[in-house]
């Protein structure tokens, strides 16, 4: 009875259009001083108390270094880089855009930056080669979301918060489902240019090729300084956070000079506004997972799926049809606070690697940026196209199916997350 009625307070506070955190720390408050009856101190203790974790110090830094790396001509080294591998293939500027974004996704860590960066560069020029707003606009809000999961994630930091595991094993553990889905994404992209009619082209010459690379240099060193340096031992995922950060307004600043000084507090501002939104929404669902654990509704359900004989198979597939849904409604980093701690035990009981779960969360979380009505990515789009909702959302219907194939990898081929450990 008491899970009806906090989640019907809950819907009923999204349905009238609440912020999603203002939601949760509301309906959070409703049920711990009304239902469990515990004095308002405990919560204000709790929201303090949720913030204090040293984990979650890496959020900030990380948004800092993609701030930093988002301003000036980033963005446009990836590109040019990206175009001599893969630009003279069927679909090449599409499939330019794809790998562009998958390494500017390891740069800056968020989906929504990646559609802004790539996309206002590649959009025009795509549609100027002649291709259809379907391999324009589709394609990239998609392969955003792969700035959701590809190393640095605040999703995942979010999530081994929350059901305390190892941030740095989260981050090598989506290395590859990162790279397979990206491939599958332009295997698409090079399948629909050559029934489009589109030829291949020169491939560009190898001093072509090494002199992209080396204007790219700087920004990819990020991508091993952050993952190098963690499972080197050097540093843990925060200070690799704070290093990240240090590195990437050195790179702006005085390596690409894209960054002047009149500029630096405008970035600092704008990354300590995001970084304060997501805090923030952290805090309210870490209040409202707070509500759940103290009625034992974690518990409660664990234990009615276990007497119910679900198997592993289908466990995973109501989590993702579950997740998707969400996904559509609400910001990621409230729906792994609120969920994980509900799905985390019952899946230990079936023997889910908790790795492997975090990529489900994470992938999940991406195709929620791609799902109206609330999908940031499209939202992005929208911006830089003029376009409606509605159709940058059927442009991105093909590249949205394999996304949703390579969730079902991950979700049923353990080994796609996991490999890389047996690797190294």
């Amino acid at each position: 009875m008491t899970i009806l009625i906090i989640a019907a307070l809950l819907f009923l506070f999204i349905a009238i259009d609440i912020p999603i955190a203002v939601a949760l720390g509301v309906t959070a408050t409703f049920g711990i001083y009304f239902i469990a009856g515990l004095p308002l101190i405990a919560i204000a203790q709790k929201l303090f108390t949720a913030l204090d974790k040293f984990a979650l110090m890496a959020i900030p830094f990380f948004v800092l270094a993609g701030a930093f790396l988002s301003e000036g001509g980033t963005a446009k080294r990836i590109i040019k880089f990206a175009h001599t591998m893969v630009g003279h293939l069927p679909g090449g500027l599409t499939m330019t855009s794809i790998l562009a974004c998958a390494i500017f996704a390891a740069v800056s860590g968020s989906g929504p930056a990646t559609v802004a960066a790539i996309g206002s560069i590649m959009i025009p020029a795509i549609r100027e080669a002649g291709y259809s707003d379907t391999f324009a606009i589709g394609s990239i809000t998609t392969a955003g979301s792969l700035g959701i999961l590809i190393p640095p994630s605040i999703v995942l930091i979010v999530y081994g918060v929350t059901v305390d595991q190892s941030i740095g094993d989260l981050f090598l553990a989506g290395v590859v489902p990162g790279i397979v889905i990206t491939g599958m994404l332009m295997i698409l992209t090079y399948v629909m240019a050559r029934r489009a009619g589109f030829k291949k082209d020169k491939p560009a010459p190898a001093k072509e090729k090494l002199k992209a690379f080396a204007g790219s240099f700087w920004a990819l060193m990020l991508i091993v300084i952050i993952i190098g340096g963690i499972y080197s031992g050097i540093f843990t995922p925060t200070e690799a956070a704070a290093v990240s950060a240090v590195y990437a307004f050195f790179v702006a600043k005085f390596i690409y000079r894209d960054l002047t000084w009149r500029e630096v507090p405008q970035v600092i501002l704008k990354a300590s506004a995001t970084s304060a939104m997501i805090l923030f929404i952290i805090a309210n669902a870490m209040l409202f997972a707070y509500f759940l654990t103290i009625e034992q509704i974690p518990q409660q359900l664990s234990e009615m799926i276990i007497q119910a004989h679900v198997s592993k198979i289908m466990f995973l597939a109501g989590v993702n049809v579950l997740l998707i849904i969400f996904g559509a409604f609400m910001e990621p980093s409230s729906i792994v606070m609120v969920t994980a701690p509900l799905f985390f035990p019952v899946a230990m009981h079936l023997g889910i690697n908790p790795i492997q779960l975090g990529i489900i969360y994470t992938i999940n979380m991406g195709l929620g940026e791609i799902t109206p009505p609330v999908g940031l990515n499209l939202f992005v789009a929208m911006g830089i196209t003029g376009k409606s909702i509605e159709y940058i959302t059927k442009t991105s219907i093909p590249w949205f199916i394999i996304y949703l194939i390579g969730l079902l990898l991950a979700t049923y081929i353990p080994q796609l997350s996991l490999i890389i450990f047996k690797i190294l």
